[in-house]
């Protein structure tokens, strides 16, 4: 099941080359993806999570996965006129160091981050003291433009390069009602990965 969300393997030929049929790796799939983003975690057990650990800045910030263009008014909300492109919004939270700690459900691509942020924690029943996040040091111009300096001061898309690894991101051709599923299930396996 790791080549199909890894590399993006078609299930007909995970199934060919198993001599099982394509629906039987297809529910394989499904049932790995629900198990695995069962264990996920809410976002008032991660924010819990931060604090306990002395944590004091958390980040947000959304990101659109792709996806295929489907015809019809239902998939006309996943447009996204920013991007150019059809696909998901999906916030994410990180600490101060870039590692992703949530991921919220998939919305619709038209989204745009603050409405999505402002109802998503507005409806978490937990919350902390608001702070904010101490301003990035200027850097000069030698090291303002090196890779490792651009991630200390954006640790957000950090923490969303690991996920997007994951080839079947590349452009999601699953169903969009499932897609939060299959992207807490990757943000799982993404954070075992490094866990290793």
């Amino acid at each position: 099941m790791l080549a199909v969300l890894r590399h993006d393997q078609r299930l007909a030929d995970m199934a060919g080359g198993n001599d099982v049929s394509a629906t039987t790796i297809r529910r394989w799939r499904d049932e790995l993806i629900t198990l695995l983003a069962a264990k996920a975690p809410r976002l008032d057990r991660a924010l819990k999570k931060i604090a306990r650990r002395g944590g004091e800045v958390v980040l947000i910030d959304g990101t659109l996965i792709p996806t295929q263009r489907r015809t019809g008014t239902a998939n006309r909300p996943n447009y996204s006129g920013y991007h150019h492109r059809h696909g998901l919004h999906v916030l994410a939270l990180t600490d101060e160091r870039g590692r992703m700690i949530w991921i919220s459900a998939a919305r619709p691509g038209r989204t745009h981050d603050a409405p999505s942020a402002w109802t998503t924690t507005r409806m978490t029943p937990w919350s902390s003291p608001a702070s904010r996040p101490p301003a990035p040091a200027s850097s000069s111009p030698a090291t303002g433009s090196e890779p490792g300096a651009r991630r200390r001061t954006r640790p957000v898309e950090h923490g969303f390069a690991h996920p997007q690894n994951w080839r079947i991101l590349t452009k999601l051709r699953t169903d969009p009602a499932r897609a939060t599923g299959l992207l807490r299930a990757l943000f799982v396996l993404t954070n075992l990965e490094g866990a290793r």
